[in-house]
């Protein structure tokens, strides 16, 4: 008889075995293991196969068309999202009042090129700027270097009664939203300089597309005095061969936009669905019904208006109620530097404890790639877990990073996660802010996969068992911030809230 030896690291393996199975119990739990999964597979068919958020989006874009806040039809878009969640079924349907700082309205934009030949140029104002004298004026066309705006500042004179062509020439020496913020700091400065105006883009950006402009704001509640226009990619090319040439272009322009002489009211719409179990807990999901209005604002952002109340319905459709409340908000003013995000923060700051965080799309028509998650790290494991259950709808990847150009940045910058629904852009670069942003622009069955992901990824972070993220702390958060390199950013355009929170100890006695 073979004798049977106890072997010691048989009882190493067996703690080896016990700890691996430890591991896998603190593995964050996906939906088959959190018990989500069948409510996400009846929301999946519901948004897959009866999907309305096509059809809101063409009637947003049709019947109601361009959104600039504070405008009549913006708040004619108000009226009409107000009733759309009452007739799908939302509680608690209401819009939420805020005020920007000034109103503005687009008139007019024409130029013509006088010498060395005589032909129309094609422009359109941006956002919040102002106009020439009526009937125009001539300029002779120079140049000036967006990634040397510190220099350029240096020699204003040489401006005075000139048109401003802004180009970017070699390599950039900041981001660009830094870039962004020195740009606006150096239009104020031409305010004061005489300059007729200025071909700048939005950020100084040269125009993409054929024959295409892109309007925009030029800071976070900025407005100039100066007229400052888009002009299109060709007919900037020409000026700027004909000044690499040595010939001095001289061209007419006539702007004229309208200002309003005070503050202008606008409002967030929001509707719910109520948590079953813990209502006081509540997780955002939105985007932003104001646009442009070189065009519909079909993509920009009438998509995300679409998809939110897409989402919405696709959960009402399938008779589901998550634990938490779910409070769905198109917020307004996000083109003009995330107002009505903002002014939901601090209308909601008393709750704050209470919010899980935001899910936005607002990046166009295309698919949805990636969840950025607003700086909070920790939540990747979690979401990845999710993530995992849609493989076949589609692969969406998982960062930690913030995206600052919409409305998940308030949630970001109080400690919450601001979560992006980051898309595959290439043709919204081209629709982004131009006439081009129009219904056709956006495939229905994409819009439907969106509103559906939106649908299931709300529904999921709601609903599961635990509590996805609480609100860092101020310290942690701003700590976040500087390492995500956004404090730079924030501090140029004086939203900065925490002083010299997050910093090292050693940076702080420096």
């Amino acid at each position: 008889m073979r004798k049977v030896l106890v072997i010691p690291g048989l009882a190493v393996a067996a703690v080896l075995v016990a700890a691996g199975v430890a591991a896998a119990d603190n593995k964050p739990k996906g939906p088959k293991e959190d018990g989500t999964m069948p409510s996400l597979v009846k929301i999946a068919g519901e948004g897959m196969m009866n999907s309305h958020a096509y059809q809101y989006l063409t009637e947003l874009s049709d019947d109601i068309g361009s959104r600039v806040t504070g405008s009549s039809s913006e708040h004619k878009s108000e009226e009409w999202a107000v009733a759309k969640m009452k007739a799908m079924g939302l509680e608690n349907v209401h819009t939420e009042k805020y005020t920007i700082w000034r109103g503005w309205t687009r008139g007019t934009a024409d130029a013509k090129l006088l010498s060395p030949m005589t032909r129309p140029l094609h422009v359109d104002a941006m956002g919040w700027v102002g106009s020439t004298p009526a009937g125009g004026s001539d300029g002779d066309v120079v140049t000036v270097d967006l990634f040397n705006l510190d220099e350029e500042a240096k020699s204003l004179g040489r401006l005075k009664g000139k048109i401003v062509l802004v180009q970017a020439k070699g390599r950039p020496k900041k981001d660009s939203m830094m870039i962004f913020a020195d740009f606006g700091n150096f239009l104020k400065t031409l305010s004061s300089a005489g300059v007729v105006a200025v071909i700048g883009g939005q950020g100084g950006s040269r125009s993409a597309g054929m024959n295409l402009t892109h309007t925009g704001i030029l800071g976070f509640d900025a407005d100039f005095a100066i007229p400052i226009v888009s002009m299109t990619n060709e007919d900037q090319g020409q000026l700027e061969r004909l000044i690499e040439r040595g010939i001095t272009p001289r061209m007419h322009i006539n702007v004229q936009n309208t200002f309003t002489n005070g503050p202008v009211e606008t409002a967030n719409v929001v509707g719910e669905i109520r948590g079953s179990e813990h209502p006081e807990q509540i997780f955002v999901v939105g985007g932003h019904l104001d646009s442009w209005d070189l065009s519909q604002g079909a993509t920009d952002n009438g998509s995300g208006t679409a998809a939110t109340l897409g989402a919405a319905e696709t959960i009402m459709r399938a008779g589901l109620r998550p634990r938490r409340t779910l409070r769905f908000v198109l917020f307004t003013g996000e083109e003009q530097g995330l107002d009505g995000s903002f002014a939901y923060y601090k209308q909601h700051k008393a709750e704050w404890a209470n919010h899980l965080g935001d899910l936005i799309l607002d990046e166009g028509q295309g698919i949805v790639k990636n969840f950025q998650l607003g700086g909070r790290d920790d939540l990747i494991p979690a979401v990845e877990a999710f993530t995992e259950s849609v493989l076949n709808l589609r692969h969406v990847r998982v960062n930690e990073k913030i995206e600052s150009g919409t409305d998940t940045l308030p949630f970001s910058m109080y400690g919450l996660p601001g979560i992006n629904m980051e898309q595959e852009g290439a043709e919204y670069n081209f629709t982004h802010h131009s006439a081009a942003d129009a219904l056709e622009a956006q495939k229905p069955d994409i819009l439907a996969q969106n509103s559906t992901l939106m649908a299931l990824t709300a529904f999921w972070i709601a609903d599961r068992p635990e509590r996805l993220a609480e609100p860092w702390s101020e310290e942690r958060t701003a700590k976040m911030l500087r390492d995500q390199h956004e404090y730079e950013e924030l501090k140029a355009f004086n939203l900065w809230p925490y002083g010299d929170k997050g910093l090292e100890k050693k940076d702080k006695t420096e």
